[in-house]
């Protein structure tokens, strides 16, 4: 469920939207005349392309280019309605009337004025709210760097209360987008279409929240008076970011002068909401906060556990990060075999009575394996049924995520409301599957599952484990992979000498066989977890200039 609602202050799109169409049809028909005069696509000979070499290529390509270069070429109106936001970059209009595609876009780079037809849109934009189509927020839709995954974007925003006052659908549907992000779960939003003045005209008869976000078209006097007028109801408490279109740094210094927490220059996706919120409430004197990592198994059997103990191993001892392993799997988890620890009632103890929990309780609680690893350990008991609401999961991994930077989870193969919770909430998911047809659905749905919930957050990692058991039919790791559109980061063959020894030693392969290939994909993994790997690229063909070059 969505924890965004709207206010009385939500405008009719459908009006807006007539008021722009408008402002279109009072255009000329010069405006909009496009000319496609030069254009000859029947010179080319299509005949006989696939027998041609690079120079016959180059050679015809050559001479399109020229034919079209001749022409008197128009831009096209319906790309100017898919970039009707262009002005927002701070570009400003011109006279400059009848450029081409080329022209135009060596002004954009250039920082020259646009043409009028751009002009007369972006004053439209300015006026009334856009209606705009429906875009897509994924951070997966970018590839800047501003949005890739970066320090602290685990960090979830408190349970807090926001006003949001929009003036731009672009920034309503991106809010709505930020409040179905993971991070937000315990924060409430409250969504308004009006400015600066429109939120101090409502604060005179209700009370403040916690935070208040506005968008703001103005800058100058304009957004001054504004503020000036909020702070007047303004409980002084409440934290205010602004999202604005204004690059400018003298801006930017008066609005901190007069106690704005924060101004984002046109945001583009969630995260950097999300991110700014959750930095405004963090506390420099507590401890950091730790990542979630999740390892979950296709189907029952795939070795996730295994594979979870012997990557919280090798985080812990080979990269020198300091991590807590909770075995979730409360009646036969497998972790205190695997690190030969006696079980404990410490985790059950902890979700029967989660407001109990603290830093000194939870030190008490947890099993030290090494310097760096510690054990939150399942009982193995049956002999009572274990039936805990999720709430109690969610209390006690906010305060485990308080003891160590990782928090490895080893979850169990299954399907509740606690289980869909954790996936949910996790920084990073770790799918383990076998080459089979029932572990591809399972992961396939998981998958599906997973990346509906969590568009502003990377895809899970997969891990192909028990490839190649002998005389056993599977389906290819090739196959599925293209099937669910993830390369697996590890391939781990059947090795069940290794495995096997291991288990029955209560160690780790590491510890067994530190030089197997099984130890090097296990490593693999906890580097990429950590960051310490980029994606894990196909093996390329025998390259003879790179080989000039070593010599």
């Amino acid at each position: 469920m969505s924890n965004v609602s709207n206010s009385k202050f939500d405008f009719d799109r459908e009006d807006a939207f007539d008021e722009d169409v408008a402002g279109l049809e009072s255009l000329s028909d010069d405006d909009l005349d496009i000319d496609l005069e030069g254009f000859d696509f029947d010179d080319i000979d299509l005949e006989g392309m696939d027998d041609w070499d690079d120079d016959e290529l180059d050679e015809a390509l050559d001479g399109v280019r020229g034919d079209a270069e001749s022409a008197d070429s128009s831009y096209d109106l319906l790309a100017f309605e898919s970039q009707g936001d262009a002005d927002e970059s701070g570009l400003e209009g011109s006279n400059a009337a009848g450029q081409t595609p080329a022209q135009m876009q060596q002004a954009l780079e250039d920082d020259d004025e646009l043409p009028p037809l751009l002009d007369e849109v972006g004053d439209h934009s300015a006026a009334a709210p856009v209606a705009a189509t429906a875009v897509s927020h994924s951070r997966h839709d970018y590839g800047d760097d501003e949005f890739e995954a970066q320090e602290g974007d685990h960090i979830p925003v408190p349970r807090i209360n926001i006003d949001v006052f929009y003036e731009t659908t672009e920034i309503s549907g991106l809010i709505e987008a930020t409040a179905n992000d993971r991070r937000m779960a315990k924060a409430h939003i409250n969504l308004s279409f009006g400015g600066v003045e429109k939120a101090a005209q409502h604060y005179q008869n209700a009370a403040t929240p916690n935070l208040i976000v506005l968008e703001t078209v103005h800058g100058g006097q304009q957004l001054f008076d504004g503020l000036a007028h909020l702070a007047e109801v303004c409980d002084p408490s409440t934290k205010v970011v602004i999202l604005g279109k204004i690059n400018d740094v003298s801006l930017y210094r008066e609005l901190m002068a007069r106690g704005i927490s924060d101004y984002l220059i046109a945001p583009r996706a969630p995260i950097q909401i999300t991110r700014a919120i959750a930095g405004l409430y963090l506390d420099p004197s507590a401890p950091p906060i730790g990542k979630n990592i999740v390892f979950a198994g296709t189907r029952g059997g795939t070795g996730s556990s295994t594979i979870c103990h012997n990557v919280a191993w090798a985080i812990a001892e080979h990269y020198a990060n300091d991590a807590v392993l909770l075995d979730l799997d409360l009646p036969f988890g497998t972790a205190s075999l695997d690190f030969a620890q006696d079980p404990s009632h410490g985790l059950t103890e902890a979700l029967g009575a989660p407001e109990r929990l603290d830093d000194v309780l939870l030190d008490r609680l947890l099993q030290k394996c090494t310097d760096r690893l510690s054990l939150f350990s399942a009982p193995n008991m049956l002999d009572q049924d274990y039936d805990v609401p999720a709430s109690s999961f969610e209390e006690v991994l906010d305060v485990v995520r308080k003891a160590a930077p990782n928090i490895v989870i080893d979850l169990p193969h299954g399907w509740s409301a606690w289980t869909r919770n954790i996936l949910h909430s996790a920084d990073q998911i770790i799918l383990t599957a076998t080459p089979d047809l029932s572990s591809y659905r399972n992961a396939k749905n998981l998958i599906e599952t997973i990346n509906a919930t969590r568009s502003n957050d990377a895809p899970p990692i997969l891990v192909m484990n028990q490839v190649g058991v002998p005389k056993r039919p599977e389906v290819p790791v090739e196959q599925f992979a293209e099937a669910l559109d993830i390369e697996p980061t590890a391939v781990i063959p059947w090795d069940p000498v290794l495995f096997g020894t291991a288990a029955t030693n209560a160690e780790t392969v590491f510890q067994t066989d530190a030089k197997s290939k099984v130890t090097g994909s296990l490593d693999f993994i906890a580097g990429t977890i950590l960051g310490h790997h980029g994606k894990k690229s196909r093996k390329k063909g025998f390259d003879i200039k790179s080989l000039l070059k070593k010599l």
